[in-house]
């Protein structure tokens, strides 16, 4: 039970740092709002399907933000909270 909320708890904190990076980091708002759709597809069907406006906005957030380390779906994640 202690491993389990050990690891809620490390996905929750993952997720809002992930959020914090996203939102505040300078990129082009356009292409992360057009990626929404996009990215609740992806989380929806636990990564199987990739739309061309995600894969395009997380190849920006890659580029753009270097150290960042996030996989697909905490960055799907956090376009869609936006």
């Amino acid at each position: 039970m202690a491993s389990a909320f050990d690891l809620t708890t490390q996905n929750t904190v993952v997720s809002a740092y992930v959020t914090s990076k996203v939102t505040s980091a300078p990129f082009d708002r356009k292409v992360i709002m057009a990626a929404q759709d996009d990215a609740a597809a992806f989380i929806a069907t636990d990564g199987q399907w990739r739309g061309a406006r995600l894969e395009s906005a997380l190849d920006y957030l890659r580029r753009s933000q270097p150290k960042l380390n996030a996989s697909d779906l905490e960055l799907a994640q956090a376009i869609l909270v936006q």
